[in-house]
């Protein structure tokens, strides 16, 4: 039970993966926390998972209700500030770096907002520890896809962040720093699928990028599951990566439109994308190995891997989402079982997923 008793700290957990993460922490399906600490700048988000929590004293939810009231904690504050995170994590035994600038225009057109947020942020996790000497067991930076071979400001950024958490084992002994990597994910704030469900309930047309991208799909809860895993199987400086399925964003759109009287438009690529996504590169292949259900990029410094017993290579050559990509039968097979195809009645259960 890795999170019995611990006190937890999620950066940016009102955002989509972050309120996931922390909803599972409170039902504790791995321990109960002590504490779970949400920190994010923005008020109006912790208001709305504040009161999404008190308008669910249901049944089902009695464990999570009685925890949120008990365990959840929600703080105002920026990761860029150094006095907000040391005030954050002093009292943490975990925490859970799901702050980020990950919008991918966006980082273009302000690549300085994203050094700050995505590079900063994480050098200030690590320097309050170093500088303030705080006994935090564990630290995991969450990072994307982007940040393999990147070729646009938002995965350059999360790369550096994936590099300072690493060279952060270092210098700080008492602490594991390690990092999860993973593609896009399904139904998340910002992502394509909302934009589609959006475009389609107002009759279209949905919006192309190129018929021939390809991206990885993963849930939110597959998300959170390689966090967990991480957390309870990583070695320092090691990076985490999810197997999952990819799909054209072509066959998304055509998933999502069904039997509907609906046009798709080309639009041509946005500043800074990707045709095809990396998880691990050719690179990183030489180093990278199985942990059960995942692969695990070993950290390059040689210094952590002294005393590790070499493992055999877990592939032959870099792992893309170009390379098995879904038909469209197997899209809307995948689309379904999230619950994520327009007029399905799961959906109208789910609101929150249209908005």
């Amino acid at each position: 039970m890795i999170f019995k008793d611990k006190t937890i700290l999620v950066t940016g957990g009102t955002g989509s993966m972050g309120k996931k993460l922390v909803n599972r922490l409170l039902a504790g399906e791995l321990g109960t926390p002590k504490k779970v600490i949400v920190m994010s700048r923005d008020e109006a988000k912790q208001h709305d998972m504040r009161m999404s929590y008190l308008n669910r004293r249901v049944t089902t939810d009695e464990v999570i209700f009685n925890n949120f009231l008990n365990v959840l904690e929600f703080r105002i504050g920026d990761v860029r500030s150094y006095e907000d995170v040391c005030s954050a994590i002093k009292g943490a035994n975990i925490v859970v770096n799901a702050a980020a600038l990950k919008q991918v225009p966006t980082c273009e057109y302000f690549p300085v907002q994203a050094v700050l947020t995505n590079c900063m942020g994480a050098y200030n996790i690590v320097r309050a520890i170093e500088e303030r000497g705080y006994p935090v067991d564990t630290v995991v930076g969450i990072s994307t896809d982007k940040a393999c071979k990147p070729v646009n400001v938002m995965g350059m950024t999360k790369a550096v962040q994936e590099r300072v958490f690493v060279a952060a084992n270092i210098l700080n002994p008492k602490t594991r720093f390690i990092c999860v990597r993973y593609g896009n994910v399904l139904a998340s704030r910002g992502s394509v699928i909302p934009l589609f469900h959006d475009q389609i309930r107002n009759g279209g047309p949905v919006t192309i990028t190129a018929p021939e991208m390809t991206r990885f799909l993963l849930s939110l809860d597959d998300a959170v599951d390689t966090v967990f895993a991480a957390v309870k199987e990583a070695r320092r400086g090691e990076t985490y990566i999810p197997r999952a399925p990819s799909a054209t964003v072509i066959n998304l759109g055509r998933a999502l439109i069904g039997s509907r009287d609906i046009s798709i438009k080309i639009v041509g690529i946005r500043p800074g994308e990707k045709m095809h996504e990396i998880l691990i590169s050719e690179e990183e292949v030489h180093h990278c190995v199985h942990r059960g259900g995942y692969y695990a990029i070993q950290p390059m410094l040689p210094e952590l891997n002294q005393g590790v017993a070499p493992e055999p290579n877990a592939l032959e050559k870099e792992y893309s989402s170009g390379d098995e990509v879904l038909d469209l039968s197997g899209t809307a097979v995948l689309l379904k079982k999230h619950r994520l195809m327009v007029g399905d009645a799961d959906l109208g259960e789910r609101p929150e997923l249209l908005r």
